[in-house]
């Protein structure tokens, strides 16, 4: 039974583009919900579904966040697979309002002056000064960019969407030279280790936790960090909260609304805090 409830939430997941993590998120979400049932999927219930996640709130004390992604592996699997027409007509819990760590405009400057390795700096350069994840990172192509333009796109981004992303003046000659020096391609990923593969999410980790070090900050500072630095820095120079949650992808304004813990009403034009480090 567990082998065709994987193969199905697996198939439907791919139909719709949803990334290799969602498909195991839901997977295993799906199948402690059947375990926790001991029932046959036949005669599963819309009353199955609350009283599990009632026994993980109240008996397991699980997190918002962990109700959220488990709410939405059931009713994914229960309405979109099973074809059950009940929709859980139940709120999401609210995830915890904790302001995530961001650094100074200074601070920034810091961690970037530490990275010795010019293309590591870059990298950094390019991660900060567009506000992109890691993954967005590294699976930029040559092709994605309009270098001569001070912008470029990100293909397929979370929730399988594209969106622009700014790109620095302090990056745009290092960025021509690096494609010149190393002959790329317009399908080239931007970034290839002296090997000619790709960089790994773990590399971009310790680029940033050695500058971290060398730049004696002693917050706890992960790749996502200098993501929140960027949206942080953008409110802070006056960009407005529309502004912000364009260039983050974000779908809804509010996830964007955490950043104006430091806002300023002024509208501006677009561009990247890096410039004014």
């Amino acid at each position: 039974m567990a082998l065709d409830v994987a193969s199905a939430i697996s198939r439907e997941c791919r139909r719709r583009g949803y990334s290799e993590r969602t498909v195991e998120s839901y997977t295993s979400c799906v199948l402690k919900f059947i375990e926790y049932t001991g029932k046959g999927i036949d005669t599963l219930s819309k009353q199955d579904a609350l009283n599990f996640l009632l026994y993980l709130k109240e008996e397991r004390k699980a997190a918002g966040n962990t109700l959220n992604v488990y709410h939405m592996a059931i009713r994914f699997f229960l309405e979109d697979i099973l074809k059950k027409s009940m929709k859980l007509n139940i709120k999401y819990s609210r995830r915890p309002e904790k302001i995530p760590v961001f650094l100074t405009k200074e601070e920034v400057k810091r961690l970037i002056c530490k990275i010795s390795n010019w293309k590591h700096r870059l990298m950094i350069e390019v991660l900060y000064g567009g506000g992109l994840r890691v993954s967005e990172l590294l699976n930029l192509r040559v092709k994605d960019l309009l270098v001569e333009n001070g912008y470029g796109f990100i293909r397929q981004g979370k929730g399988r969407k594209d969106r622009i992303f700014v790109l620095s003046k302090v990056c745009v000659e290092k960025i021509k030279n690096l494609i010149d020096m190393e002959k790329l391609s317009l399908e080239d990923y931007l970034f290839l280790t002296n090997r000619q593969e790709q960089y790994s999410v773990r590399s971009v980790q310790e680029i940033v936790k050695r500058a971290t070090l060398l730049a004696g900050i002693k917050k706890e500072v992960h790749p996502h960090t200098l993501r929140h630095s960027f949206a942080t820095h953008l409110i802070q120079n006056g960009a407005s909260l529309n502004e912000v949650q364009t260039m983050l992808g974000h779908k809804s304004p509010e996830t964007s609304m955490i950043y104006v813990h430091m806002a300023s009403p002024n509208m501006i034009n677009i561009k990247s805090p890096l410039d004014n480090l």
